[in-house]
């Protein structure tokens, strides 16, 4: 029995690693204070050393879960020869300059998302702000909603504000230079403008039947749909189609057929076309929803407390409810280009109706 006398024994985090075979491992590096969990991390033997596709959240506690990963898998941050990043959100990117700083790793990102790492990094958090308040209202939301971001103290800077410089550009169909490796990027925008899937073109290690291995990201999710909602940017005005994006995106990924799929959340599954004509179909059935919901003129964000989600809106946190405003606007952007909506003119905020 401890007597509490004594020195105390370290306290070593723990570590979820898999071998999944063929020279390849995931890291589970938590996401604190979320429902995802985890990010799963992947650590790829070369002939150079080990290379990351994406690094987690910067957080103590996620580069402690990170480190004692990679030593796990037999090898250490120390070592790490590159960083592959499927997307530019913090709990894919967030680690990455630490990573860089303890090993001198080169960091991989496709130049879309490596221009909002740059523009986010000359944002000043008021601005980040002031560009939400100015979204939201008009997207319709009731001020008490807005108010917040407005008014409120600037205590908390967003996260990703100041993610790490990449050195290198993932070039859509080329292959990576891993030594050793055949890793080819797929260019999968949707989720983020930049979003790379990235195909491991080396057999099955347990042969099963497909091409390769595909690391998803958030592109290609066993269970969950990823958020598709408007590239934010309080630089760039470009008016863009994400879902549009997303649905070319999957239908390119389906094509594929790999083997295996090696997801950023949740765990890795096979038949990636079944769960492409899952997410098409799903996509599909939200934009004949909401159709419905628009045989009257409604704002985005009526639209948004309108829309089925996993809880009912009164249960939504503050933050999500500006995600979900966000989605409901890049459905309405998808309809509106299909020439299924339309904006009513002279309305103030802006209400869409069906056509």
């Amino acid at each position: 029995m401890a007597d509490g006398l004594g020195e105390s024994a370290e306290v070593r985090p723990q570590v979820a690693v898999r071998d999944l075979g063929g020279g390849v491992r995931s890291v589970a590096v938590p996401i604190p204070d979320n429902p995802l969990g985890h990010t799963l991390v992947y650590v790829m033997d070369t002939d150079r050393g080990p290379v990351l596709v994406d690094t987690g959240w910067d957080d103590p506690g996620s580069w402690d879960v990170l480190v004692a990963g990679l030593e796990a898998c037999g090898t250490g941050v120390g070592e790490v020869h590159g960083v592959v990043i499927t997307h530019h959100h913090p709990d894919h990117h967030g680690l990455s300059g630490r990573v860089r700083e303890a090993s001198g790793a080169w960091i991989a990102m496709h130049a879309a998302d490596a221009a909002i790492v740059r523009r986010a990094r000359e944002t000043r958090p008021e601005r980040w702000f002031t560009y939400m308040a100015a979204k939201l209202t008009a997207a319709g939301a009731p001020d008490e909603h807005v108010a917040p971001l407005r008014d409120g103290p600037r205590r908390r800077t967003p996260p990703g504000l100041a993610p790490a410089l990449p050195d290198r550009e993932i070039l859509p169909g080329e292959l990576l230079g891993l030594p050793g490796r055949r890793l080819r990027a797929v260019w999968t925008p949707g989720h983020t403008p930049g979003h790379v899937c990235l195909h491991l073109e080396e057999e099955h290690p347990a042969r099963l039947p497909g091409h390769g291995r595909l690391f998803s990201g958030d592109h290609l999710l066993p269970e969950i749909t990823p958020h598709i909602g408007l590239y934010e940017d309080p630089d760039d005005a470009t008016v863009t189609d994400p879902l549009g994006d997303y649905l070319d995106s999957l239908e390119r990924v389906g094509r594929l057929a790999p083997a295996e799929v090696l997801p950023a959340h949740q765990h890795t599954f096979t038949d990636a076309p079944g769960r492409v004509r899952e997410l098409l179909a799903h996509h599909e059935e939200r934009l004949a929803g909401l159709l419905t919901l628009l045989r009257q003129p409604l704002t985005p964000w009526e639209l948004a407390v309108r829309m089925e989600w996993n809880r009912p809106w009164e249960q939504i946190p503050y933050g999500s409810r500006n995600i979900a405003v966000s989605e409901a606007e890049a459905h309405l952007r998808r309809l509106v280009k299909l020439g299924r909506a339309e904006a009513v003119t002279g309305s103030d905020p802006v209400t869409y109706v069906a056509v």
